[in-house]
């Protein structure tokens, strides 16, 4: 199986890739990779004090709905092989839902059902057209600001993001991956930690704790997804976010891309007071366009065991807040 595969015109996410695959081994979780007619999958399998289950994280992927319908029988013998309370799914194709089994329900969704993209295809004046005359400005005058933007694949560099996040963290109320597993992120072939630093003393500036913003992205054969990033109360005076957000697409572009993925933004209907409302605002200054997927389900084996995992992780949920 190629690294990156394309089932008729739709291609494989890398989050149902060989890549993500290997990362879920470095990260010490039992996962399935299927590819049968017209679909293809990657299940990770998921223990709870209640029991297994599979989880395809914007999957199966399929062709058509037979493609599809062909994935979740894959998926059902699998589960019972698992002995899988049931199936986690979140299919990017919307279509999709009105194919669903019957024992299917909607649940939280945990990858972004609304995105925003960015099409990098195109000669480079096309590419600046579509981003926001202000954040260029911003990103020109830079350097003239003391701010300079590197990157690193060293897994240890991924405290700097870790810390900001952690900043953040405590201010809203939310949590944050654990430093181990955003270590192993950064170990992988695809992803790249970018480090925004004021002043200019290379890479003891940013030891002496001068990094105001940093983002984690993953890169497949045609995407750069903008999937992780934060920003000291510094770096929101001088506007780092937005300079390093074009620094990745210009580099996305630079590497022969074709799309940027933001990843993810509120509802359209959405009111102000969404948490995710001010980033959807920023996200949506770019001339992108809007995609939305299927959200997450899930298919329901054991409805017994199912009824008492859901009344174990909303009282999980109701203790964290």
């Amino acid at each position: 199986m190629a690294e990156y595969d394309i089932i008729g015109d739709m291609k494989v996410p890398i989050t149902q890739s060989e890549l993500w695959h290997k990362l879920q081994e470095d990260l010490g979780e039992k996962s399935i990779i299927e590819q049968g007619r017209g679909f293809q999958y990657l299940a990770i399998v998921k223990t709870t004090p209640m029991g297994n289950y599979l989880y395809c994280p914007y999957g199966p992927v399929a062709k058509d709905t037979d493609g599809f319908k062909w994935a979740i029988d894959s998926l059902i013998k699998k589960a019972r092989e698992h002995q899988a309370i049931f199936i986690r799914i979140e299919p990017i194709n919307p279509d999709f839902t009105k194919t669903f089994p019957r024992n299917t329900q909607k649940t939280t969704d945990l990858n972004p059902k609304e995105t925003w993209l960015l099409d990098l295809i195109g000669s480079d004046d096309e590419l600046k057209a579509k981003l926001p005359p202000r954040l260029l400005r911003y990103y020109k005058n830079a350097e003239k600001k003391g701010i300079t933007i590197e990157t690193s694949n060293e897994p240890n560099d991924i405290h700097y993001l870790l810390n900001l996040q952690k900043a953040l963290a405590s201010k809203k109320g939310i949590s944050t991956f654990s430093e181990k597993y955003l270590q192993t992120e950064l170990a992988q072939p695809f992803a790249t930690l970018y480090l925004v630093k004021l002043g200019n003393a290379g890479r003891e500036s940013a030891k002496a704790g001068n990094v105001i913003a940093a983002g984690l992205v993953f890169d497949d054969d045609t995407t750069r997804y903008n999937l992780q990033g934060a920003q000291s109360d510094e770096g929101r005076r001088l506007h780092a976010t937005g300079i390093l957000t074009i620094q990745l697409i210009l580099d996305a572009k630079a590497k022969g891309l074709q799309t940027f993925d933001f990843w993810g933004i509120a509802p359209e209907d959405a009111p102000e007071t969404h948490p995710w409302a001010g980033f959807t605002n920023f996200k949506k200054t770019f001339a992108g366009y809007q995609e939305d997927h299927a959200g997450t389900y899930d298919i329901v084996l054991k409805r017994a065991k199912y009824k008492l995992y859901q009344a174990l992780r909303k009282a999980n949920r109701l203790r964290r807040h």
